[in-house]
């Protein structure tokens, strides 16, 4: 998957996303370019190349030890030598090749660590590990009350993850590319069950398939997660000490389409990289991919407010680089490996969490391989930034001959942030003017309204056809009343 650079910023070929075997999946990087189907395949076609290839050596080596014994014997009458154990020695030493050969196929390097590092490193805090556990009992409860409403078939279901469970944990000391394509299999297998054999619906397919991933990894994220046994630990810090040493890298270097002056803009940028931080915090590949999604989402917004219309995606691969550059996200090999070796495969294929996940592994491969070129500076800037020798906000400042006065630097200071000030008055005076505008025009508009329903429902007021009569004028009608009550003395 090749990054091309050109002089109006970083572009990449959305053809150059998709899977190499042609499949029309989305490839990864950190699966040579292929998709997570193309590359099982391609991974077990090697293992099998690699296994028939050391049965092969195997069967020689055997031939040659029967024909060396049989003239050793022929020639000496049956007593050992020298060049018969140098034999056996051989063939020893290559049996043992054939077993750790397959499983050093596509690994990364082990590192070894004393033995009380090692044990004080596996041993989690006590906090930790009734944080883990509340969290794992709430999951598995959901994730029975979810597999209830399917009856017979939630309960095989959940049988086939307790065999999962199980198988993993006798694999917990295997390596970590074996428990991946374990994993795989069995998210492969179950979905092909849930279809074919349970007849279970694409979309309830895809739901329980989710919470399988969720009730599975939840238990096994301590153990696979950045294991000891690969250098994920090293990539990590490897990736972290480049990324700081790319702090002095501007927007405009990358030809970033984002306007940080605008508030909204702003506050947007603050929360695409709160997002990206905040995988690190997730047990689940799925809520990792959902943090790199909404972090994609706040970028195109961004974009969309500052250029007033839809975002493109040569405009979001600069600007997602910038916004890694500017998060330093912890931990970003080991969330992107762990996602790629234990998410549902599906996932990572297709849909809207494939192609920015996609996107941020070419993010982080193109950081790892920031040149001059590729920021559009000669080789000596890159080299000067790179050294702390100098940096692009200094650069004005440091034009000044030397033996200019001192006042003269501060007064073109002061200009410049009297300009700036300007530039800010004038956008509020513009902005003040258009809510006077606004104001105005609202209050016109209730006034037409309020006009209009007048006009088409009119006040008509009747008046009185005969004036009301005072309660103690005459009138004529008063005979119809009965007496008035006269008191009356009661003798005691």
């Amino acid at each position: 998957m090749s990054l091309k650079t050109e002089r109006r910023g970083i572009h990449v070929d959305q053809s150059e996303l998709l899977c190499k075997k042609g499949c029309g999946y989305y490839g990864n990087p950190a699966w040579q370019g292929f998709c997570s189907k193309c590359w099982r395949e391609e991974y077990q076609k090697a293992r099998q190349k690699q296994i028939q290839e050391d049965w092969e050596l195997a069967e020689r080596l055997q031939r040659e030890e029967e024909e060396a014994f049989a003239s050793i014997q022929g020639a000496q009458g049956g007593q050992p030598s020298l060049t018969f154990s140098k034999f056996e020695e051989k063939k020893s030493n290559e049996k043992t090749r054939k077993v750790t050969t397959v499983k050093k196929f596509f690994t990364a390097s082990s590192k070894s660590l004393p033995k009380k590092d090692l044990k004080e490193a596996k041993a989690p805090s006590p906090s930790l590990s009734r944080q883990y556990s509340v969290e794992t009992d709430r999951v598995s409860k959901e994730f029975i009350e979810f597999l209830k409403t399917f009856q017979k078939v939630g309960h095989d279901v959940y049988k086939l993850c307790k065999i999962f469970l199980e198988a993993m944990h006798l694999k917990k000391e295997s390596n970590i590319d074996e428990q991946s394509e374990f994993t795989q299999d069995f998210y492969q297998n179950t979905a092909d069950k849930l279809q074919m054999y349970w007849k279970v619906s694409p979309d309830k397919v895809e739901k329980i398939m989710d919470r399988i991933e969720r009730f599975i990894m939840t238990r096994l994220y301590k153990h696979v997660f950045c294991p000891e046994t690969t250098d994920d630990e090293k990539k990590d810090l490897t990736v972290q000490r480049r990324i700081r040493a790319l702090h002095w890298v501007t927007p405009q270097m990358l030809c970033v389409p984002v306007n940080e002056d605008v508030a909204e803009v702003s506050d947007m940028v603050v929360k695409a990289i709160t997002d990206i931080i905040e995988m690190d915090s997730k047990r689940i590949p799925r809520d990792k991919l959902a943090c790199i999604t909404s972090c994609s989402k706040h970028i195109f917004n961004a974009i969309k407010t500052t250029k007033n219309e839809p975002a493109s995606a040569d405009d979001f691969l600069p600007t997602l680089i910038y916004i890694v550059l500017k998060a330093n996200p912890p931990r970003l090999q080991s969330n992107i490996q762990y996602i790629t070796r234990f998410c549902n495969p599906s996932r990572l294929m297709t849909g809207e969490d494939g192609y920015y996940f996609t996107n941020l592994c070419c993010a982080v491969a193109f950081i790892e391989k920031l040149d001059a070129q590729s920021l559009n500076l000669s080789e000596e800037e890159f080299n000067r930034y790179m050294s702390g020798q100098a940096s692009p906000k200094k650069q004005d400042s440091e034009s000044w001959p030397a033996d200019t006065c001192p006042g003269v630097k501060q007064m073109h200071r002061n200009l410049d942030l009297l300009t700036q000030l300007s530039k800010r008055q004038e956008h509020i005076v513009n902005e003040a003017k258009q809510l006077e505008k606004d104001l105005i025009d609202w209050t016109d508009e209730v006034s037409r309204e309020v006009q209009d329903i007048v006009e088409k429902y009119p006040l008509h007021i009747k008046t009185a056809s005969q004036a009301l009569a005072s309660i103690d004028s005459e009138n004529i009608e008063d005979d119809k009343l009965p007496p008035p009550l006269q008191p009356q003395v009661y003798a005691g």
